[in-house]
């Protein structure tokens, strides 16, 4: 089976940096807000498709957690894990690593599948689906990340 790993690429810029001197917050989720953009071209979403379509995806929830502080000019590589599916929906799990490969942020997200037409959620068309399911049947080999399903609250 043709592999359909996904991989994204971005540099930190400078006007991502705030006065603590390393990646803002708001910028962590811009980057993984443009990896979602990269991974609808990836499942066969990019533009003319979602014209053509009338389909798009739209986030539902974002949980992010901030593991390491990111630099000016450092070289961010995100990949992103397939937790789950269904046939308008996709629970995904970013990964943000430095060039060393150290692990700086994660994402886990519900996206869902819009009928743009209509205005609510429909199906994936089957070409994108077929895409997605490939996906799923190599992802679920894979181990769940331990910040999958975290709940933000005070340990006691």
């Amino acid at each position: 089976m043709e592999s359909t790993s996904f991989s994204y690429q971005k540099v930190v810029a400078a006007d991502w940096v705030d006065y603590n001197g390393h990646m803002n917050d708001a910028a962590y989720a811009l980057v993984f807000s443009l990896a979602v953009d990269e991974f609808m071209n990836h499942i066969g979403l990019h533009e003319g498709a979602r014209e053509m379509y009338a389909y798009t995806i739209f986030t539902l929830e974002t949980h992010l957690c901030y593991l390491l502080e990111a630099n000016e000019g450092e070289q961010l590589h995100l990949t992103v894990q397939l937790l789950d599916t269904d046939d308008k929906r996709l629970h995904v799990f970013f990964t943000m690593e430095n060039s060393r490969g150290d692990k700086v942020a994660t994402s886990e997200q519900m996206l869902m599948g819009i009928d743009t037409d209509l205005g609510k959620a429909a199906p994936f068309p089957t070409p994108v689906a077929e895409t997605i399911a490939k996906i799923a049947q190599e992802d679920k080999q894979l181990e769940s990340p331990k910040q999958v399903g975290r709940t933000i609250g005070i340990r006691r």
